[in-house]
């Protein structure tokens, strides 16, 4: 047996890489167990130093389909469930105002 590999062998789990989580506002729940979350970031400009809004459109998996469209929701990486989809719902940060 390798040295490299006793970590993992002791425990008896395997290492998990760091997943990243994202939060973002839920912008469509019209799928079956998928909601589309809209993540708004700002980055600075490389020549003019100027701060520009920037969006990402995140396709997640939601199981029970509990998130409504204006919540506020993070989500994490997990492997590929489809052609798009390759983030879950992690939790509900905040419910919109019905």
């Amino acid at each position: 047996m390798t040295t490299s590999n006793t970590a993992a062998v002791t425990t008896g789990t395997p290492e998990r890489n760091d997943r990243k989580v994202m939060r973002g506002t839920v912008t469509s729940n019209k799928m079956q167990k998928t909601i589309v979350v809209q993540v708004d970031r700002k980055v600075r400009h490389p020549l003019y130093e100027k701060f520009i809004s920037r969006r990402t459109k995140l396709y997640a998996h939601d199981e029970k389909s509990e998130a409504k469209v204006g919540d506020i929701v993070e989500v994490t990486q997990t492997r590929p469930l489809s052609k798009m989809k390759c983030w879950r719902l992690l939790r509900i940060v905040q419910k919109t105002a019905e």
